[in-house]
């Protein structure tokens, strides 16, 4: 290969990953996906729509596409059980139609994406996702036969590998944040339990009780009553505009110069 011709290639994928981080980290900060299929889509001249298939519990969908004949080209892969994208996803590798018309491997899904969709040659990717369990696949369309050339494969291929990384990593991140929140949750509605057990000599269960019928009333998440009960060591139960005939039980105020019914 030239020198200039290597060196525009690095170029331009040092551009596509660039763009790629740029829209990860602005426009789509929780949706990694997207931001792959758009940039991947930008970055290949010949593409007129890319997708991202996943694989989880036996079951293939459509997690990110660029338009909507993208997506329908996806649909009937998933509807015949046979293509580019979900052969690349099982048997870890890459598929490159460059005439889906008269491609042997896949005779019914070429024939129905070209006439219903005027889609003639595809470029599919399997996406290795290290901090998931989920296996996905990238997906590039065109509408003119053998579209795609070999600085296009190449580009495609490394944006696959790189583009599987960001989004494990950002899933991954996505799952530690909620688990981190979660055990905060369940730490403060643990804590708030305890201080209306030893204050009002509660059973744990008739504690939680009082704390969700205080989160139902003031309609108030149940984290944010218990973290206010582990602040305060009160507990207020009574909806902002109490009603005559509610149940004095749900209407009390529970703090330290209050005793809440024993029997909920």
């Amino acid at each position: 290969m030239p020198v200039d011709a290597g060196f525009s290639d690095l170029v331009a994928v040092a551009e596509a990953f660039a763009e790629l981080g740029a829209r990860v980290a602005g426009d789509h900060p929780s949706d990694p996906f997207e931001a792959i299929t758009s940039v991947v889509r930008h970055q290949i001249e010949g593409a007129v729509g890319a997708s991202i298939t996943t694989l989880r519990h036996d079951r293939f969908v459509t997690v990110a596409a660029t338009d909507d004949r993208t997506r329908r080209a996806d649909a009937i892969q998933y509807e015949l059980g046979s293509g580019p994208c979900l052969d690349a996803i099982v048997a870890e590798t890459m598929y490159r139609p460059r005439d889906l018309r008269t491609d042997q491997r896949w005779p019914v899904y070429g024939r129905r994406v070209a006439d219903e969709l005027g889609l003639l040659s595809m470029l599919s990717y399997r996406m290795l996702l290290p901090a998931d369990d989920t296996v996905a696949g990238l997906n590039l369309y065109a509408e003119t036969e053998d579209a795609f050339t070999d600085r296009d494969a190449m580009i495609g291929l490394l944006m696959a590998t790189h583009g599987g990384h960001t989004a494990g990593l950002m899933l991954y991140e996505r799952e530690v944040k909620n688990l981190k929140i979660a055990l905060s949750t369940n730490r403060h509605i643990g804590m708030a339990i305890g201080v209306l057990m030893a204050t009002h000599k509660l059973t744990s269960d008739q504690a939680f009780d009082l704390l969700r019928i205080a989160s139902q009333n003031t309609n108030r998440k149940l984290a944010d009553v218990a973290f206010d009960v582990v602040e305060t060591g009160t507990l207020d139960v009574q909806p902002p505009q109490s009603l005559g005939n509610t149940p004095s039980c749900l209407t009390s105020s529970v703090s330290h110069r209050h005793r809440p019914p024993q029997a909920l």
